[in-house]
């Protein structure tokens, strides 16, 4: 495996950072905080438009368009290298050419952002986003004043990072490659004094083989946590229980079991709340009520409970931050409601979490539920799932999937068929329909829809701006 890991310790006097591929979320947030700590930051990227650009360019960062030598004429003291930057990248030339010290986002995260903080660190398949948040929420309403980075907009901060003066940060620990000289996952360079580990599952095939290449990774991670450190893990995955007995930090189990060390009780759903009931070692903790909708997103509320009492936050503080938590958007966000008809948009793309997404969005409104789904991912527009996803859409009255975009990026042999799902789904009975682009399903959607409708729509990226589309056609 291919991984350089350039010596960053030694690293003294930086005071310029350039970041190639700087539009990136991750990239974005890190270039903010850096800006924020003094640093002198540039970036660059292939196609610089807004809102990231307009946003980088607000906060005194300069960006370039395009990647070009001339971007490293001033010799920044460090190059941060996106993940998605190839070896073959001009300024990644240039920056080797010219001796330039280079590093990989996570490793610069590590070095100065997280620099003598504590970590928390989410992994998992699904849910990191969601429980990163509410955690950074939560220490935020205890008077922690933590520091975060984070996958999507928190809605509580209105940003994906925040560079606070508190002792902790809470990050979300990606099991994805790092950088084109660093094949290793992106957790691996983070050293946390607490972990949570929510799910493992099979996903990004375009970088794993299969389950048992996944559950390396997160082997690995596990295998790397500090004895006197926290592993707060799920307990009913089996893929996870596999990998403990490697764990040679304390471990601490959260779930539905009555042997769960942190379980979920009682659930009771009166909107726009969920009332739930925390168990701990199976006696009553706490009684609480959230916002937030579904059994997978109680569990990752449940999860950043435990590490709350960790942390010694009291249960009265608990209970305001899940009051307040306002999630994050693009998960189950209400994007606005027209004629009585409530159209939310959700990130959902792995079979395990449209499944999810379904069902929480059905059981909390009990309404006529139109599922709207763009397989995007490089995983979904993969044929691996092609058998698994008609069981996920159970819980729709009637079902929409687009064909997958950027098709011809997947050897053909490989490819998704949207239109054999929608065969597969009408063969369990349900009304799904086929549609080769989004302005036909707008045309379809605004035609059926009617008052007491929810529209559920997935997908991990814009889909064609469909939600504002559909709000102002309905």
């Amino acid at each position: 495996m291919e991984r350089f890991q350039p010596d960053l310790a030694a690293l003294k006097d930086v005071r310029s950072v350039h970041l190639i591929a700087v539009c990136g979320t991750a990239m974005g947030a890190l270039a903010c905080i850096l800006k924020e700590m003094g640093f002198i930051v540039t970036g660059s990227d292939q196609h610089v438009y807004p809102p990231m650009s307009d946003f980088l360019r607000s906060k005194g960062i300069r960006i370039f368009d395009g990647f070009k030598s001339a971007h490293l004429d001033g010799r920044p003291d460090l190059v941060v290298v996106g993940n998605a930057v190839t070896k073959d990248n001009e300024e990644v030339k240039t920056t080797q050419a010219m001796g330039l010290t280079f590093c990989s986002m996570p490793q610069a995260i590590n070095r100065f952002v997280a620099a003598g903080k504590q970590q928390i660190v989410i992994t998992g398949t699904h849910g990191k986003t969601t429980t990163s948040s509410f955690i950074a929420w939560m220490l935020y309403c205890a008077g922690l004043d933590p520091s975060f980075l984070i996958g999507g907009i928190v809605s509580d901060f209105g940003g994906n990072y925040r560079a606070g003066k508190g002792n902790w940060i809470v990050l979300e620990g990606d099991e994805y490659d790092t950088a084109f000289f660093d094949k290793g996952s992106k957790f691996l360079h983070y050293m946390p004094k607490a972990a949570i580990l929510t799910s493992i599952e099979f996903d990004h095939a375009d970088i794993f083989r299969d389950l048992a290449h996944v559950k390396q990774a997160f082997r690995a991670f596990i295998e790397s946590m500090h004895t006197d450190s926290d592993l707060i893990a799920f307990d009913q995955d089996a893929n996870i229980a596999e990998l403990l007995p490697c764990a040679g930090s304390k471990v601490w189990s959260y779930g539905c079991r009555s042997e769960s060390d942190w379980g979920l009780g009682s659930v009771r759903i009166e909107p726009p709340y969920t009332h739930f009931e925390v168990l701990r070692h199976g006696n009553h903790y706490a009684a609480f009520k959230t916002r937030m909708i579904g059994k997978h997103n109680l569990c990752n509320l449940l999860a950043g409970i435990a590490s709350g009492e960790r942390l010694h936050i009291d249960t009265a503080t608990m209970a305001h931050a899940l009051e307040s938590f306002a999630g994050v958007r693009r998960r189950q966000e209400v994007r606005g409601v027209k004629n009585d008809i409530v159209v939310i948009d959700d990130f959902a793309h792995h079979p395990t979490a449209v499944k999810a997404t379904v069902e929480a969005v059905q059981s909390f409104y009990s309404r006529r539920l139109i599922a709207i789904f763009e397989p995007r991912t490089n995983s979904s527009r993969r044929s691996v799932f092609q058998s698994i996803y008609p069981e996920c859409f159970d819980a729709a009255d009637m079902i929409c999937i687009r064909q997958a975009p950027l098709l011809d990026k997947i050897p053909e042999d490989q490819r998704f068929s949207s239109e054999r799902l929608v065969s597969d789904l009408q063969a369990r009975g349900k009304s799904a329909h086929f549609f080769q682009d989004t302005e036909n399903i707008i045309r379809f959607v605004c035609a059926q829809a009617r008052p007491g409708d929810v529209l559920l729509i997935m997908s991990n990226g814009g889909f064609d701006n469909i939600h504002a589309r559909l709000l102002e056609n309905l």
